[in-house]
């Protein structure tokens, strides 16, 4: 008989003693939770503290009650493995609520301990006030201090999917709220021409945002039970509430006081079979790094999906089977207010510091036939390698049809599709769904006029830097400049009036043409590079120079 302990109870703990049971009615399953909750939501606390989910059970996916009825596992909650022998295949549990220890032996262990919030030695953060959000007990007491202490204010710290999730719940309680963070944008996964859609959505719904300035300090009053935050700007913000929300660093503790390797990143090293150093230890989820699906380089994706699978994965290893996990994509996504922001694969960020090799298509297209009501716009970034059409990365924004584009990509990539491939893609199409050419097939035709050289590419960030030779062409109507902006020095020509005054243009400067998202300039290009012009076009178009600039 087969005896397997598991470390952590939440998504790849739990996949795992779920799965080994279905396999085996014969094996004997200990799962250890140091918290009082296994198996619960934990991407759905901010939604609890916003108020969208209001019944607090249904964030309890399985108990220790019915996870013994159900799968015959024998969960031990409050109950912290705190050592590892590994000669000897015994792990030492100290019971959290009394403090008394245990030996337990095992065939076969499984380390799922997930990441833990990063918390900085800032000056004064440790106070009543101050929280961060990663299990139910957190939620509980960052809703005990909204309920004793009806702030009137909330700041977060930290442009990430919690520090959104929670800048969205104070906004919906009605909470005044600054947002903090360090880089020059929310959402590091997309890009930051993408991430402005983000910015313009959060300022427009009243949030205070505060991007490329960190806390310093804090200074809590108890008296006043609120907090005085200074940022490295020397700005002060008076608050009522706190949520750091910077990230989370892998929980290796445990792993590394037993010997285990331990990557170059900071998470448990495994193999693709989800094995650690030990051949009868395993790890799963955000502790570990694992292997990322483009590069093939170590990576560190604190995800629920990944956790979720590798959990399955490691059950199955254990018993006797061969099992090898793919690779992460980062696929992921994040409701900010009315938008939906979401990526798969590397981001133009990431490709840079790789000095990896990419070209890059912006389209701006409707998320269903623009005739039928509700129409909202999709902003696609697609990223692919120039030569192969190999799809490196994808990034999307709008309050329609973001998720199922995105899908469809990770998709894609995962089955080693082109861009080229991706003009094939037959898609559904009806009026309140999508479109006979679909955002996914419009970016790939845009992308594969740039490698057949059919288009002639140029993209917001070479516009404030043009030669003495190049010449701005904007090829919009006249009142769209007036009500929507323009770049400053460009001539005006509507594309529909430039085959008659293509006179009026000079033959020894390149023409940069742009439009409102890249279309009308595409119609634009060709037709002057037909007449013997030298021309490029503003991929992605006003919208994506502007939205940069936010």
């Amino acid at each position: 008989m087969t005896k397997i302990l598991i470390v952590g109870g939440v998504a790849g703990g739990a996949s795992a003693a779920a799965r080994a049971r279905r396999l085996s009615e014969d094996a004997e399953i200990i799962m250890f939770e140091r918290g009082e909750f296994v198996s619960f939501a934990n991407c759905g606390l901010p939604y609890h503290i916003g108020g969208d989910i209001t019944d607090r059970s249904k964030l309890l996916l399985q108990t220790p009650e019915s996870f013994l009825a159900r799968f015959n596992v024998d969960v031990r909650v409050m109950n912290e493995v705190i050592a590892i022998d590994r000669e000897a295949k015994t792990v030492t549990v100290k019971n959290v609520l009394d403090g008394s220890e245990y030996i337990e032996s095992y065939d076969f262990l499984l380390l799922s301990p997930g990441a833990a919030p990063v918390i900085p030695p800032i000056s004064g953060i440790n106070n009543p006030l101050t929280h961060s959000l990663r299990n139910i007990p957190d939620m509980d007491k960052i809703i005990a201090t909204l309920n004793g202490n009806k702030p009137s204010h909330a700041t977060v710290v930290g442009g990430g999917f919690i520090g959104l999730e929670m800048m969205e719940a104070f906004h919906q309680l009605g909470i005044d709220t600054t947002l903090v963070e360090m880089a020059d944008q929310v959402m590091t996964p997309v890009d930051r021409e993408m991430a402005g859609f983000v910015h313009q959505e959060i300022r427009d719904k009243g949030i205070d945002l505060r991007l490329g300035v960190a806390l310093e300090s804090v200074n809590y009053s108890e008296e006043q039970s609120n907090l005085t935050l200074t940022l490295n700007n020397g700005d002060t913000i008076e608050t009522g509430i706190l949520i750091m929300a910077i990230g989370v660093r892998p929980e290796t503790q445990l792993a590394k006081d037993a010997g285990l390797k331990i990557g170059e990143l900071g998470g448990i090293w495994v193999t693709p079979q989800m094995q650690t150093s030990d051949p009868s230890i395993f790890a799963v989820g955000d502790a570990i790094e694992d292997q990322d699906f483009v590069t093939g380089k170590q990576t560190l994706v604190p995800l629920a999906g990944p956790a979720n699978r590798q959990g399955r994965m490691a059950a199955d290893n254990m018993l006797g089977r061969n099992e090898s996990y793919q690779g992460t994509q980062g696929t992921a996504i994040c409701k900010v207010f009315d938008l939906a922001v979401a990526s798969t694969g590397k981001n133009e960020k990431q490709l840079q510091a790789d000095g990896a090799t990419y070209e890059k298509v912006y389209v701006h297209t409707a998320s269903h036939a623009s005739y039928y009501p509700g129409a909202e716009t999709v902003s696609l970034k697609l990223l692919f390698e120039p030569k192969s059409g190999k799809i490196l990365g994808a990034q999307a924004v709008g309050k329609d049809g973001v998720d199922k584009r995105i899908d469809v990509l990770a998709v894609a990539q995962r089955a080693g599709m082109t861009v080229e491939q991706l003009q094939h893609l037959e898609l559904t199409y009806a009026p309140p769904y999508g479109s006979a050419k679909d955002v996914i097939n419009q970016a790939a035709f845009v992308a594969n006029n740039i490698i057949k050289g059919d288009a002639t590419p140029i993209h917001y960030d070479e516009i404030d830097n043009l030669a003495e030779d190049q010449l701005l062409l904007d090829v919009r109507n006249p009142g769209e400049l007036k009500s929507n902006g323009y770049l400053e020095g460009a001539i005006n020509i509507p594309v529909d009036q430039l085959r008659q005054r293509m006179g009026e243009l000079p033959n020894n400067k390149e023409i940069v043409i742009y439009c409102a998202v890249g279309l009308r300039g595409n119609v634009a290009y060709r037709q002057l590079v037909n007449n013997g012009f030298k021309a490029r076009n503003l991929i992605g178009g006003y919208r994506t120079y502007s939205f940069a600039h936010k």
